[in-house]
């Protein structure tokens, strides 16, 4: 959460076509990509707790059983929750940021009260997901804004695009692409493939080691 993951600098660079895009179209054309690009998130329906698309990495899909629980305690998307995860942390529970952003969700401390276990997979899912679901109402349910606000702070989600940080810029680009992807209901992402590709397999491979997870 905020400026900072575990994700290598690598992982996060725009292709160099979007930043060109972005520079030649201008603040207002970028914001209304950003409010046209991904339909609104509405609240999972039904008794049932929707799963997860099996597109998201063996790492992630770990924790299914509890995304959903977690989803629906807070009314949000399982599939944008996995997303968070995925790029946060890709599932590692002990996963620690430069900045000291926390756990599954890479929560800051100052989010956690004290004596909380801020590394308890409940414990850092209540408060990332609390702040998540903030930001997508602060957001009007969009999601690509609510992932900004996510990464940046919810002061972001009422900026230009050309006045988030670099940071953020980079997190709306893998966030809202693999969200979009998944939520599509095909049989690839390109945007998880190139966040893979790009540095992300290092990051769940560190998840894999913590999880016990076997080839």
């Amino acid at each position: 959460m905020y400026t900072y993951s575990t994700l290598p600098t690598p992982v996060r660079l725009i292709p160099l076509t979007i930043l060109l895009f972005t520079f030649f179209v201008g603040g207002a054309v970028a914001r209304a990509m950003i409010a046209a690009e991904l339909p609104p998130v509405s609240p999972p329906a039904g008794s049932a707790a929707p799963s997860i698309s099996p597109l998201f990495t063996p790492e992630v899909q770990y924790w299914a059983d509890e995304i959903a629980r977690w989803s629906e305690a807070h009314s949000l998307d399982p599939n944008l929750v996995a997303t968070v995860m995925q790029i946060e942390s890709c599932g590692n529970p002990e996963a620690v940021s430069s900045s000291g952003a926390q756990g599954l969700f890479q929560v800051m401390p100052f989010h956690f009260a004290e004596g909380e276990a801020m590394r308890d997979p409940d414990t850092n899912a209540q408060q990332g997901l609390d702040y998540l679901a903030r930001g997508l109402a602060l957001a009007n349910n969009q999601p690509g804004l609510a992932l900004a606000g996510y990464n940046g702070g919810h002061s972001q989600i009422t900026k230009v695009w050309g006045n988030w940080p670099a940071e953020t810029k980079r997190y709306y680009y893998w966030g809202s692409g693999i969200y979009a992807e998944v939520s599509a209901g095909g049989d690839s992402s390109p945007t998880l493939n190139e966040w893979l590709n790009a540095g992300g397999a290092s990051l769940c491979e560190k998840a894999k080691k913590q999880l016990a997870i076997s080839d």
